[in-house]
């Protein structure tokens, strides 16, 4: 299980290391291959272990295509989605597209989120989690939820 939020920095080839903890974690899961895809609601990047990737995939390709919300979360979590493995060093090399859609720059969270990972841009972290939307109403799951 991911938790946590981490604050790593990316190079100008577009390499980040991965947290000494998740690299043990992805290296006992999945022997450090992991997929990369856009996220379909916010301008930040999924990290997906390669067996979880290859666990949702089939839901993802099951959606219907004649629903547009439904294809164009197909065309961003398909078309963005890239096999990526740990170097011995545990960095991990982000394609340009990648880095694009999710406006990566040197500053990054990399955000634990149970069975994924979320990769923001810092500052585009920091503005998402400072913007409460009190318009919005709370999800019936988390009304009942207590913490």
């Amino acid at each position: 299980m991911f938790q946590g939020s981490h604050a790593i920095t990316m190079d100008a080839k577009g390499r980040m290391a991965i947290p000494a903890k998740f690299r043990e974690l992805l290296a006992a899961e999945c022997r450090g291959r992991i997929v990369v895809t856009a996220h379909t609601q916010d301008r930040c990047l999924l990290v997906y272990t390669e067996n979880q990737w290859q666990e949702i995939l089939p839901k993802i390709e099951g959606l219907p295509t004649f629903s547009k919300p439904a294809l164009r979360a197909q065309r961003l979590l398909i078309g963005y989605a890239t096999a990526l493995e740990l170097d011995k060093n545990g960095r991990v090399l982000l394609p340009p597209t990648l880095r694009n859609y999710g406006g990566l720059e040197k500053n990054l969270m990399l955000v634990g989120l149970g069975k994924k990972f979320e990769l923001w841009s810092e500052q585009a972290w920091f503005d998402s989690i400072n913007d409460i939307d009190d318009d919005e109403p709370l999800p019936q799951e988390m009304l009942s939820l207590s913490l």
